[in-house]
């Protein structure tokens, strides 16, 4: 059974996606600074905008590329989860330490303001219903969320926080919800002293039924700049909704180590 999402048809798409050395320009370009339009895409390579346009379909449709409208505008942004999910299959099996920077892959959105976004979007075989219940239950959290647990009455306004052993390790307020379709909350690590003093930031899961696959995006931001809350979440968002896809869809949980303590830079 592929792992891969519907616009990934075969996980030959992302290979061959991948072995075009202007789409490989067009990745490490997203990867300098995410959320740049064709026209500044375009402006990298030495191709016409039509050109720039056929390899950036192919990212999209290999998941590698997502799209966001921002007025008139067509932004373009990184989707670490295909490479993160290559890692967990195949590389993590025989490489492990010589590819462990793969896992910090990554989308850095930032906003006309220059703020800095985690966005990540995948598919995964299962309902809205099953998503939201694995997204909301701690039985399921634990499986894939570095082994902590949900706790909220899952009312507008009411805290949510994780816990792990027993103590609070996220410390966040729901902002918005929706079942199965949409919940927004604040995001405070508290495990941390140093991430606890940042302002709360934001994130948001959205779920969208397309046929038997439910399409996850998960955007983290609001951020006070490259704090040291947003170093922090780098790494662990792309395991955790790749931990959240393996569960629901194979039964098991995937193994994930821990995301690495990281300084935050001067």
């Amino acid at each position: 059974m592929t792992i891969w999402s519907p616009i990934v048809t075969d996980v030959d798409d992302v290979f061959k996606a991948l072995a075009d050395p202007n789409r490989r320009i067009l990745l490490d370009r997203l990867f300098e600074r995410d959320g740049q339009s064709l026209v500044e895409l375009q402006g990298q390579l030495e191709m016409t905008r039509f050109g720039t346009m056929k390899h950036l379909r192919v990212l999209e449709r290999a998941g590698l590329v997502i799209t966001r409208r921002a007025g008139r505008e067509k932004l373009h942004y990184l989707n670490p989860v295909p490479i993160r999910l290559v890692h967990d299959r195949w590389i993590s099996r025989y490489a492990e330490p010589i590819v462990a920077q793969l896992s910090a892959l990554k989308a850095r959105l930032e906003e006309p303001m220059g703020v800095p976004r985690h966005v990540y979007e995948i598919y995964i075989k299962t309902t809205p219903e099953r998503l939201w219940r694995a997204i909301t239950d701690p039985a399921d959290t634990r499986q894939y969320f570095f082994g902590s647990e949900v706790q909220s009455d899952w009312k507008k306004g009411s805290k949510l926080v994780y816990l792990n052993d027993g103590q609070v390790s996220l410390d966040c307020t729901i902002l918005e919800i929706d079942p199965a379709h949409r919940l927004v909350h604040s995001f405070t690590i508290a495990n941390d002293p140093e991430a606890a003093g940042d302002r709360p930031s934001r994130v948001t899961w959205e779920i969208e039924a397309h046929g038997d696959l439910c399409r996850l995006r998960l955007v983290h931001d609001d951020f006070d700049g490259e704090t040291r809350t947003f170093h922090e979440v780098e790494d662990g968002w792309p395991q955790i909704v790749s931990g959240l896809k393996t569960l629901l869809e194979t039964g098991k949980p995937m193994s994930v180590p821990a995301p690495e303590k990281v300084e935050t830079p001067a």
